[in-house]
């Protein structure tokens, strides 16, 4: 079954059990001119439902719109995004290349050499990301 099939039938149901419990709470369950509660009773008319359909016409059209509107705002901001991000892992590349300056006389085998390593790992992978961004940013 459909969740909006179902959504319709749970909604429904509630709304005649609510007409029920109101009716035998007022008295008048009993009474001759009560109106007999039933799922065609409850039903929306065909009015309400075109006033629904209007305006979701409506809706998309002003969806669409906006959207066109704000479509060059969200590509200045992806490469305005790609450039800040190519900045802040070149940020990295100088931190790791300091380590790497103050490591240099044991990049063989000296007591830093593990440093010197992992160091100029980092930084080979940070420029990577850096060079990549600002590339991604030009060709956008």
């Amino acid at each position: 079954m459909k969740p909006q099939t179902i959504g319709r039938v749970l909604g429904i149901g509630m709304r005649v059990a609510g007409r029920m419990a109101g009716q035998r709470l007022a008295g008048n369950a009993q009474a001759a001119g009560a109106r007999p509660v039933t799922i065609e009773g409850v039903s929306e008319p065909a009015r309400v439902r075109a006033t629904g359909k209007t305006a979701g016409r409506a809706t998309g059209s002003l969806a669409r719109g906006v959207g066109g509107f704000l479509r060059p705002f969200g590509r200045l901001g992806s490469v305005l995004f790609l450039e800040v991000a190519g900045v802040f892992f070149f940020i990295f590349v100088l931190v790791f290349g300091q380590t790497i300056w103050r490591a240099r006389a044991s990049y063989l085998h000296g007591p830093d050499h593990e440093k010197f390593l992992v160091a100029a790992g980092l930084m080979l992978l940070f420029l990577y990301l850096s060079v990549s961004s600002f590339w991604r940013a030009r060709r956008k």
